[in-house]
């Protein structure tokens, strides 16, 4: 049996955000243990010149659900970057993986090599579908729950490869 684009990209989405989620939880709970301000975590960045934690939360998410309802052929809701909480972020995540898991499996199929112009910081990008989930969706939600976790590992945060890996 072939393997689907929705078959490929929703379960994806869908453990990288669980495991996204699982790294907050854990990153709360440390600073709590520790004995300081949780909301500290939210703004602290590798480098000045990169999003701190919220913002790459904020993108993971937001990569989710554009992505998914370009694949399906739909709009995509919009989320204000509003969130300034661990809760605000976790709710976030919520909404996003309940946001994918809605998408009818059938938007999805079709030709994988089917034209998609996703137009960004007005410029326009050409994929096919299956490379625009291979190329773009998935290698960015990787690098920002990775830069998440490093930040998080950064600031003294005790998670390892298996809370990235969604606890395997």
């Amino acid at each position: 049996m072939p393997l689907s684009l929705h078959g490929i990209a929703v379960p994806a989405f869908v453990r990288g955000l669980k495991a996204l989620s699982a790294l907050l939880t854990k990153a709360e709970e440390s600073a709590t243990a520790r004995g300081f301000d949780p909301a500290v975590l939210l703004t602290s960045r590798l480098a000045p010149d990169m999003f701190p934690l919220t913002r790459q939360v904020q993108i993971a998410s937001d990569g989710v659900k554009g992505g998914a309802a370009r694949l399906a052929g739909v709009e995509a809701p919009a989320f204000p970057d509003t969130e300034a909480t661990f809760a605000e972020l976790q709710e976030r995540i919520a909404k996003t993986i309940a946001y994918v898991e809605s998408l009818d499996a059938a938007k999805f199929e079709g030709d994988p090599d089917r034209a998609l112009i996703v137009k960004m910081a007005g410029q326009e990008f050409p994929f096919t579908a299956q490379s625009f989930l291979f190329g773009f969706v998935l290698p960015n939600l990787y690098f920002h729950i990775t830069t998440a976790y490093n930040i998080l590992r950064h600031n003294g945060v005790a998670v390892g490869k298996r809370d990235y890996l969604g606890g395997i």
